[in-house]
Order: structure tokens, then C-alpha cells, then sequence
């Protein structure tokens, strides 16, 4: 798990929760930068409101309209402290702090009970918060505002929006990162089916185990039914296809002698006909039961195992052809991983072993390299092939067991299982036993 390919439960779980927190963690972000900005400027506005409160008690309408600034914040008697109010009469009249200066801010006149909060331009570029609102005193119609710059405020919400940003983004790295333990936790349960899947493929006939989260139980169980299944078949065909040849063969043997009793009628066509046919049926039946011999007893869905088949396969041509005394070798290295479909390598292997043990004089040798593209090389020390039988052997599909009897049995199968493997298959004459040498490479494996 390593490497997480596209289609991976695990990318998938960490990609939908990471995009999950990035999203949560921006709502949060926005929603927090909104709600502080709301928050701080509430506040400011209650406290101009309390300001604004301040300043009427300090207004003197008469004889003039004045302000006792003993009653006032001294922040609002120093220059562009950025604290500021302004104060309009009805009679045309206006009082502004000290802190502004000659700075002059426009605002409207509002009638008693009236109240705004507004934003303006300050000196020096101040961003000002003002509360507005229109008082009574006195039987005179005022307007108070009371500003207060943002700048400060503002700077430190930023700080703290990005140091909370900071805070998000390394308690988003802290989730993914636990996220990734606990879903690697969860998934190192499944370790055990990934094992008994690949245990499958090569070879194991056991079922796989149901020690699995609850989700995956269902699918376990119907796989292995499904293989209880397939193994059941595979078995029943075997053991049918080898009384059908057994069953097939008294009949065929009743025919034969039948036939040779038939001495007076040996020298007909139709006499030689049926013979040719009776020995075609008898070499069939001859190869489907060597098939079912060298397929053995295993399951399937298995690939093919050159250290524990191969030697099998030997034993088995052996006792075939004991009467011969034939010297059956095979050469490959002991490290080459299983490869294949058990049984199509069989049926290559075999196929082709048998070709060559029947019409070898003493020596087969089988040859494997698995280095890069899987190599088989077969040679017999038999009497080969003409040069025309080689050529016509090369070309996908021959069956030269159509036009020669007995020779080359199966190489149909043989060609089959190249093609499916995407590999080619050569015909020569053998350079160390000067008969027939098959070579065969295979690329999809």
C-alpha cells in the first residue's frame, strides 16, 4: 500500500477527508474573520455610543454652545490621537476636538433619536468608525459624533486571523496525518485476505479467511463459494473426461480387433479408411488421458511452479515413456518466481514434451529462463523435421498432426496457448542433438 494508485480506498479516504477539512477549516476561517470583525466593531460602536453619552453631559448651551473639556477623555484633546467628535448645533454652529485639528469630516445632521454608524476617511489615512446620533438639550437640537480609528484594531484582528490560520492549517496536517494512522490501522486488517488472495494465485488451495471487517465478510464468503465451486467442476470435468477416454477405449479395442478379423475385405478403401479413423480416435483418447495424468489433482486458478511442476511433469512423462528408457532433463532456476496459468503451462509443456520424448532416441531437454520474457526451449535428439514441416510449423494455427499421423500432437494446443500469452513459438533444428528444437517466449504473464 505503499503506492496508492487512483482507484485505492485508502487515496480516496484521504483525498475526501482532506478536501473536507480544507473546506471545513476555510468556512471556520471566513465565518471567524466575519464574526471577530462584527464582534470588534460592536464593541467599538458601544463604546463611541457611551462617548457620545460623555460629551452631552459636557455640552453648555448658554450662553453659547460649548463643551466643558475637563468632563472630556484627554485622547480626544491630543492631534489625530484617533479618538475625534464633532458636534452641530441647530443654529448653525459646530465644536470638533482638539484631535482633529483642521481636519474636517462631513456628516449629516440627524433629529433627536436619530442614530448611524458610518465609516470615513480620517487624517492621515485612518479608516474611522463614527456613531451619529441626534440629541435634545435644552429646547436645542444637537448632533453628536463620536469617531474612533479602526487601524489599530484592524492590524491586530489580521495578526490574529493568521496566526489562527497558521494554527488551521498545522492542525489540518495534524488530522491528515492521523487520519492516515487510523485508516492504515484499519486497512492492515484486510493484509491477512490480501495474503491468502496472493497465496491463491500461486497455488494454495485454501479458502480465504473470513478474519475480515464485517463490510467485507459478504464478499469473502461468496468468493469462497464461488472457488468451492470452480474447484468441484474443474474436478468433475477431469474425472469425466477420464472415464469417457477409459469408456471409449474397450468399444475402440472391440473395433480394432473386429476389423483386423476382417482379413478378406484389408485391401478396400473403405477397410482403409476406417482404420486411419480408429487410430485417430485411439491417439485422441490417448492424449486426453495423458491430460488429465499431467494436470494432476491440484485446483485451479494456480500458476504454474517450475521447481514443485516442472519435476512432476518429468515424473509423469517418465512412467509414460519407461519402456524406452529415455534420459528426460530440464534446466531452470530455482529463484524464477511461479508464472502463468498452471494449466496452460501444462498443456504447453507438456504438449511438447510428449512430442518430443515420442520421437526422441534417448535425450529431451527442457530449458527455462524467466530473466526477462519467460524462454522455453525444447530439443530431442529424434530425426527432426524437413526444412518444408519447419516452415509450415511457423505459421499460426498449423496442426501438423493433420498432415503427418502421430507427429507433432497438440502443437494446435500448443499454438492456442502462445496467442493468448502474446507470444511466439519458433521451429529449428537442434544444435547439440540434431533433432527438433522448440522455442517459445512469452510476454504476458
Amino acid at each position: 500500500m505503499s503506492v496508492l494508485n487512483p482507484k485505492s480506498i485508502e487515496r480516496q479516504l484521504q483525498i475526501g477527508l482532506m478536501v473536507s477539512l480544507i473546506l471545513l477549516m476555510g468556512l471556520l476561517w471566513l465565518f471567524g474573520a466575519g464574526s471577530i470583525a462584527k464582534l470588534t466593531e460592536d464593541f467599538i460602536a458601544s463604546r463611541l455610543e457611551h462617548d457620545g453619552e460623555s460629551i452631552l453631559g459636557a455640552i453648555v448651551t448658554e450662553p453659547r454652545l460649548s463643551v466643558k473639556e475637563a468632563y472630556i477623555n484627554q485622547i480626544y484633546h491630543r492631534p489625530f490621537s484617533g479618538h475625534y467628535y464633532l458636534i452641530y448645533g441647530d443654529r448653525g454652529s459646530e465644536i470638533t476636538s482638539r484631535s482633529l485639528w483642521d481636519y474636517k469630516l462631513h456628516l449629516p445632521i440627524l433629529k433627536p433619536g436619530e442614530s448611524e454608524r458610518l465609516y470615513r476617511q480620517g487624517p492621515d489615512g485612518q479608516q474611522l468608525l463614527v456613531w451619529l446620533t441626534g440629541y435634545r438639550k435644552k429646547n436645542r437640537n444637537l448632533t453628536i459624533a463620536v469617531a474612533e480609528d479602526l487601524l489599530p484594531i484592524t492590524n491586530q484582528r489580521q495578526t490574529f486571523l493568521w496566526n489562527f490560520a497558521l494554527l488551521s492549517i498545522l492542525g489540518l496536517v495534524a488530522l491528515l496525518l492521523l487520519q492516515r494512522l487510523v485508516v492504515r490501522l484499519a486497512f492492515r486488517r484486510l493484509e491477512p485476505l490480501r495474503e491468502d488472495v496472493r497465496n491463491l494465485s500461486s497455488g494454495c488451495e485454501q479458502p480465504l479467511t473470513e478474519d475480515v471487517p464485517n463490510e467485507m465478510v459478504p464478499l469473502v464468503k461468496e468468493v469462497n463459494h464461488l472457488l468451492q465451486l470452480l474447484s468441484q467442476r474443474n474436478q468433475r470435468t477431469r474425472n469425466a473426461l477420464g472415464n469417457l477416454a477409459h469408456a471409449l477405449k474397450g468399444p475402440l479395442n472391440l473395433l480394432t480387433g473386429y476389423f483386423d478379423r476382417q482379413v478378406r475385405d484389408q485391401g478396400s478403401e473403405q477397410h482403409h479408411q476406417a482404420s486411419l479413423q480408429l487410430d485417430r480416435i485411439r491417439l485422441l483418447i490417448d492424449r486426453e488421458l495423458k491430460r488429465a495424468r499431467l494436470s494432476g489433482e491440484r485446483s485451479i486458478n494456480q500458476k504454474f511452479n517450475a521447481k514443485v511442476d516442472l519435476p512432476d511433469l518429468l515424473d509423469v512423462l517418465r512412467k509414460i515413456y519407461q519402456g524406452r528408457d529415455l534420459n528426460i532433463e530440464a534446466i531452470f532456476k530455482e529463484e524464477c518466481p511461479p508464472f502463468g496459468d498452471r494449466e496452460d503451462m501444462l498443456e504447453l509443456l507438456g504438449n511438447l514434451l510428449d512430442n518430443a520424448c515420442k520421437w526422441a532416441e534417448r535425450n529431451v531437454l527442457c530449458q527455462i529462463d524467466c530473466t526477462d520474457n519467460l524462454r522455453v526451449v525444447i530439443e530431442d535428439d529424434g530425426d527432426g523435421l524437413a526444412a518444408s514441416d519447419l516452415q509450415s510449423l511457423m505459421q499460426r494455427g498449423s496442426r501438423l498432426d493433420e498432415s503427418t499421423e502421430g507427429h507433432g500432437l497438440g502443437l494446435a494446443i500448443v499454438h492456442e496457448v502462445v496467442q493468448l500469452y502474446r507470444g511466439e513459438i519458433y521451429f529449428d533444428r537442434s544444435p547439440q542433438y540434431g533433432g527438433l528444437r522448440v522455442r517459445v517466449v512469452l510476454k504476458n504473464l
